[in-house]
């Protein structure tokens, strides 16, 4: 019988972080990390990426391993997961795999399939657009092509947006047109990159953590504060703008805050609201997932560790 995983899932700031290291401790697991910002490197204050003492206390994998400059994608994360989580069991340990993207998360638990769709000539017109019009009207335009995309695709991720119009027109059939009709839709996802191959099916255990919204407000707004006196405007100016990870919910307020736009007052309530509202999409998009457990963060731990022996056969 193959071993089994434990996916544990949660909104920002409700401390998916220490109860997976409590729990890889009780029961010799390793953690591999299912963030689409915490994958770069020099970015721990902004993503709230483990630190380096709890990365001594359990392995950490496919954390702060990439340069904040190079793309990544869903198909990637799952090659690069599966193959992290089968070295894991070969050396005889458990794996628990621990985010919020829900995307990836989806992907790797083989509950969507990954788009083979790519052509290089609608790839460039896009980008070509994507120079010429803002995000909100390439994000307008996907909207009328595809609305289910256009609402796993935050407006200021051009990225993904042009990805999704690709794979939309593509999937149809249809030429590219002028992006000037519909109404955006904002949301916050990831968006496939083409892969040849079906993802098989997931064996595990999916977990949500669920905490009561004024204390994850609570939560939000102590680690804003603590982002803050850490060094995160130092942090936010070595990445840059230019940066692919850049995007980064906080580092453009970030970095408008260094060119004097706003107070830092301003800067911190701005920080809390797109925390806030980061959190409200990760659930959003987690009651919709399939075959996944709700369990209270404050019950996590013991519950956790029943699931895992019950369900998942960790002795």
């Amino acid at each position: 019988m193959r071993q089994q995983v434990l996916v544990l899932a949660g909104p920002t700031a409700c401390g998916k972080t220490e109860l997976a290291l409590a729990l890889a401790e009780r029961l010799g697991a390793e953690i591999v990390g299912a963030d689409s910002r915490q994958i770069y490197r020099g970015m721990p204050i902004g993503t709230a990426a483990p630190t380096d003492e709890q990365r001594a206390r359990v392995p950490h994998h496919l954390v702060g391993f990439l340069d904040p400059q190079e793309r990544y994608s869903a198909a990637r994360f799952v090659n690069d997961a599966r193959r992290t989580i089968a070295q894991i069991h070969a050396r005889g340990h458990r794996a628990i795999v621990v985010g919020g993207t829900g995307f990836y998360l989806r992907a790797l638990c083989g509950d969507v399939a990954l788009s083979p769709a790519y052509d290089p000539a609608l790839r460039d017109r896009l980008a070509r657009e994507a120079r010429i019009h803002p995000p909100e009207v390439l994000h307008a335009w996907l909207a009328v092509r595809d609305p289910m995309r256009a609402a796993s695709v935050a407006v200021s991720d051009p990225y993904r947006i042009v990805r999704a119009l690709e794979i939309a027109l593509v999937t149809s059939g249809e030429a590219a047109v002028h992006p000037s009709r519909g109404a955006a839709r904002s949301a916050k996802g990831e968006m496939e990159e083409p892969t040849g191959a079906e993802i098989s099916k997931f064996e595990g255990a999916k977990v949500w953590l669920e905490i009561d919204p004024q204390e994850l407000e609570r939560r939000i707004e102590r680690r804003v504060d603590a982002m803050l006196r850490a060094g995160f405007l130092e942090e936010a100016q070595r990445i840059g703008a230019s940066a692919v990870a850049a995007d980064a919910v906080g580092y453009p307020h970030a970095l408008a805050y260094l060119q004097g736009w706003m107070t830092l007052d301003e800067l911190r309530a701005l920080l809390v609201r797109a925390t806030r509202r980061y959190a409200k999409r990760q659930r959003t998009w987690f009651r919709a997932e399939p075959r996944v457990t709700s369990v209270p963060v404050g019950d996590g731990l013991a519950t956790l560790e029943r699931l895992a022996r019950e369900r998942l056969g960790w002795a």
